[in-house]
């Protein structure tokens, strides 16, 4: 029988020993599950030779509560009032998206009365139970990631005061932080990828992985990265409004604040920009000191590419795919007017103010009232009844498109109002009345996760359209929609009997008495849109007097008013999430 020196000896001679690997069984078994990776070298298996995670830190998955369309909810659907680990809901961790070193709480759970309601919870049939399990994690800090992953592991820090469910596994332990950059660096992909676990990372997959040790130089100066990394994601997470802690639309910071609209864009985007680079810098001296520090020169990089820099405002990460940088910067312009009208809109009804950070109005039943006791003296005043019309037209004097062009001229002044307006229509590839009518409440929705703050009272074939704020909803608020409609409706008439006129005068030219004629024939269809839009739907509704409940969440509430609001696809779907 042939030696194995012999064996290799022949493939040398023939050229084919590069075909072929030579690997002992032995080794394979360093790594937890025993995977038959012949292609890893013995450097990288030496890895194994340090502990594992799990011998010093624990890996646990959160509340399993088995029907999370009852007991969670977006965090802006509740009051916020109602938020707290004294009260009905708890922010909680629900992973999430790819994205690495921090990403807030968007999710609430009913955790009142110590989560009795869950700890409690049966089908029906009792065929299925929740599975309150770890609950003496809760509220600790750890370090999350997403159990189902997209190919890219993400890990990020957690603080303390936060619950997590079943979709977030976390690790605990003290001096949990100081593992999130071993965690999010090249040599830890790897390390996940040779146990096939970047598709599906499971406490047990992490819990297994190597804990890297490092000299006290490079562990200091990883920790310096770390820290820099979670503050830079923080504050890029924090510009968006759906961030529990947003503050303010960064663009009306003083920080960025320029002479118009535009070159306060620009100012922005730069520190967009400096962000996601130092962001990458970061992320590959991170890199570099694990696999300095592990002899992974030969068979690793540190390079990072831009899609992989996880902050929402580098369009590279945000849209992705093969776009190239002009479309993509159209792109994030584009989004960034998008939140800037939405914000206007907000102050607009007093969620948000000019004059104070962060929520103002964010309870139930909260009224103009409640809003000049934080803000006695408003630069934009919100919008009284919570009624604001959508019409193709300027039939209201405070109608958005009306509101929003006021909200521009507070905020960025008259000089150079013209200016501004055309910078925003030319971004959003569309004026400010259209945008408003036709895309921004499905904006909104996508925005707020088909949980919308913002509701669309509209007519079948939008000949109609009011916006109210949900938190500042009343019983009587579809009654002061109908009155709108009814005005609405008379302006509607007015303007008939105007055109039926010019019809028959003498004075005017076919030309005039031709478009006449067709605008009458239009107006006679939304007149009668109209007439069953209030005799079906919206008159039984307001004599009905609905109340809401916003523990019930947007689901259940939406499909109170039924068809009264514009249909959001899905919505009512069983199990729709």
């Amino acid at each position: 029988m042939m030696s194995d020196e012999a064996k290799q000896a022949s493939l040398a001679d023939t050229g084919m020993e590069k075909y072929f690997f030579r690997a002992s069984a032995a080794d394979f078994k360093k790594i937890p599950g025993g995977p038959i990776v012949y292609w890893v070298s013995r450097i990288f298996l030496s890895l194994y030779d340090e502990p594992l995670i799990q011998t010093q830190f624990d890996a646990k998955e959160g509340i399993g509560t088995r029907n999370d369309e009852v007991f969670m909810r977006m965090a802006w659907e509740v009051s916020r009032s109602h938020v707290s680990p004294d009260r009905r809901w708890i922010l909680t961790d629900k992973a999430g998206d790819f994205r690495k070193w921090f990403m807030g709480m968007t999710y609430v759970m009913d955790w009142e009365d110590d989560g009795y309601r869950i700890k409690h919870y049966r089908n029906d049939d009792g065929s299925q139970r929740s599975r309150p399990q770890n609950t003496q994690y809760l509220f600790e800090e750890g370090i999350t990631w997403g159990k189902i992953g997209s190919g890219l592991p993400s890990f990020r820090w957690r603080p303390s005061g936060f619950g997590f469910n079943d979709a977030a596994p976390t690790l605990f332990g003290d001096g949990v932080l100081g593992l999130i950059g071993q965690l999010n660096s090249t040599v830890t992909t790897k390390a996940l990828t040779i146990r096939g676990g970047t598709l599906n990372i499971t406490t047990g997959v992490v819990g297994e992985l190597p804990l890297f040790k490092l000299e006290q130089r490079s562990e200091n100066c990883k920790d310096e990265i770390v820290r820099r990394a979670i503050d830079l994601s923080s504050k890029d997470w924090d510009f968006y409004e759906t961030s529990w802690d947003f503050a303010g639309q960064p663009l009306l910071q003083d920080k960025y604040r320029q002479v118009d609209l535009k070159a306060t864009y620009q100012k922005l985007r730069a520190h967009w920009q400096e962000m996601t680079l130092e962001m990458r810098h970061l992320e590959e001296e991170n890199n570099c000191i694990f696999i300095e520090a592990y002899g992974q020169q030969d068979e690793l990089t540190p390079d990072v590419p831009l899609k992989e820099i996880t902050l929402t405002c580098n369009p590279h990460y945000r849209y992705g795919g093969d776009k190239t940088e002009e479309e993509l910067e159209a792109l994030l312009l584009a989004d960034t007017m998008r939140e800037f009208l939405s914000y206007a809109t907000g102050c607009m009804f007093g969620r948000y103010s000019l004059d104070k950070p962060g929520l103002i109005l964010a309870n139930q039943g909260d009224t103009l009232t409640e809003y000049l006791q934080q803000v006695p003296e408003p630069s934009f005043m919100p919008n009284q009844d919570n009624v604001i019309p959508i019409l193709d037209g300027d039939w209201f004097t405070d109608d958005i498109t009306e509101r929003f062009r006021q909200f521009l001229r507070v905020t960025f002044g008259e000089a150079h109002y013209e200016e501004n307006l055309v910078f925003i229509e030319a971004a959003l590839g569309k004026d400010i009345r259209k945008y408003f009518l036709k895309d921004f409440y499905n904006d909104h929705v996508r925005r707020y996760k088909k949980r919308p703050i913002y509701w669309l009272f509209s007519s079948p074939k939008g000949t109609f359209n009011a916006l109210i704020y949900l938190h500042r909803y009343r019983p009587d608020t579809v009654s002061v929609v109908l009155q709108y409609l009814r005005d609405f409706r008379k302006k509607l008439a007015a303007r008939l009997d105007y055109l039926q006129q010019v019809g028959i005068s003498p004075s005017a030219n076919q030309s005039e008495k031709t478009r006449a004629q067709k605008e009458i024939d239009a107006i006679k269809k939304q007149l009668l849109e109209l007439d069953d839009y209030e005799r079906d739907t919206l008159y039984p509704l307001a004599t009905a007097q609905i109340a809401l409940d916003l523990d019930d969440g947007v689901k259940v509430n939406y499909l109170k008013l039924g068809p009264a609001l514009k249909k959001i696809v899905g919505l009512d779907a069983k199990g729709e999430d």
